[in-house]
């Protein structure tokens, strides 16, 4: 754990990064086309458990749901009016979504703003969590909260870049797999981005 707060204290973004609120595309995101398109912000929480072992919490989406079904995510949504940044729009959508209290939860930076296809601009909240929080999900957006330990995550061999062709052309993403669990897409581009960040 002094390793990960050591790196995380000389790596991150202490503030949200400007790119949050300016309407350039940054080199960071899917490789999707994004002509002519409006961001809408939203926030994620990267949450790392405070534990000998560290860990990160993960939501998988249920099939219901209309975008995204099924999917591997962080905690996290849309930026509500009420919300007075970034911040708060992750710390809001975790309790909300798994039961997070934020008294547990302690804010170490951001990660680089990361862009999707589907027209979001997302600021990625990295945070440490103490011991003793308790997580329930709600049903409606989420089918199940687990951990994968930070070392799986960061280590080279198991982040890995991959291709596919998609409408016409040879598109890139990362992807991990953890026991039954396929973690792709922008959480494992934000992940890649966390790694180069703590310099992983």
């Amino acid at each position: 754990m002094p390793d990960f707060l050591q790196k995380a204290a000389h790596g991150l973004h202490k503030n949200i990064p400007d790119e949050y609120h300016s309407t350039t595309v940054s080199d960071h995101g899917d490789d999707w086309p994004m002509e002519d398109m409006e961001f809408r912000h939203a926030a994620v929480l990267v949450a790392v458990i405070d534990k000998a072992n560290p860990s990160v919490i993960f939501t998988r989406r249920p099939m219901h749901m209309d975008k995204h079904a099924g999917q591997v995510s962080f905690p996290g949504g849309k930026l509500e009016p009420q919300d007075a940044d970034a911040k708060h729009t992750a710390l809001r959508e975790a309790q909300e979504e798994i039961g997070l209290n934020p008294k547990y939860v302690n804010i170490l930076g951001c990660l680089d703003i990361y862009h999707i296809g589907s027209g979001f601009k997302i600021c990625p909240v990295v945070a440490l969590v103490s011991p003793g929080f308790k997580l329930t999900a709600d049903p409606n957006e989420v089918d199940e909260i687990f951990e994968v330990p930070l070392d799986f995550l960061m280590a080279q061999t198991n982040l890995k870049l991959h291709s596919k062709v998609w409408r016409g052309k040879l598109r890139q993403y990362y992807a991990l797999k953890y026991k039954q669990h396929e973690i792709w897409g922008a959480t494992a581009g934000m992940l890649n981005n966390m790694r180069d960040m703590l310099n992983y």
